[in-house]
């Protein structure tokens, strides 16, 4: 199985991602922590629109699902890309893995808190350009925000608050 946490930035996808990873038994692969394992080894890296970290990250993280899926591994897969990255990634894999999509979400304010409370208190968020982008272009991208159109099963979960687990395991088992 693959499982795939998305929605825009801030609406928890991460931490909604390795609490199902740990509830059913599997890794989580994570975008971003791909890029701050890239950023890490990278001295100097400065994060911006398009940089090289950014675009390694992308095929990184599909090469990484694509060998674990192809040697029957079950995954959780977590990003924030919308449907034109999402869906020519995932494809390739639709015949190899049963995939089951989680979109979250969380109304914009909230999102943007939560971009502003990491920013300031997780180091490991200077990998990304979280700095550079205005609130009025984040709450853009959260109110334009495409979610994947796949023609898999899909649930989306309010993450405001705790997410419902049982719901979302019960989703998972179906």
């Amino acid at each position: 199985m693959l499982v795939v946490v998305s929605g825009p930035p801030g609406t928890g996808k991460t931490t909604l991602a390795h609490r199902i990873a740990t509830a059913i038994g599997c890794p989580a692969i994570c975008r971003d922590e791909i890029k701050e394992g890239m950023a890490h080894a990278t001295p100097g890296f400065v994060p911006g629109p398009g940089d090289p970290l950014t675009m390694r990250t992308l095929s990184t993280f599909f090469d990484v699902l694509g060998l674990l899926i192809g040697r029957g591994t079950t995954v959780v897969a977590e990003a924030a890309f919308q449907d034109r990255l999402w869906s020519p990634g995932l494809s390739p894999l639709l015949g190899r893995a049963d995939v089951r999509i989680v979109h979250c979400t969380v109304p914009a304010e909230v999102a943007l808190q939560r971009i502003t409370d990491r920013t300031s208190t997780d180091p490991r968020r200077a990998a990304h350009e979280d700095t550079q982008i205005s609130a009025d272009a984040r709450l853009r991208t959260h109110n334009s925000f495409q979610p994947i159109d796949l023609p898999v099963p899909s649930l989306t979960v309010d993450t405001t608050t705790e997410p419902p687990m049982e719901k979302i395991l019960a989703f998972l088992s179906r």
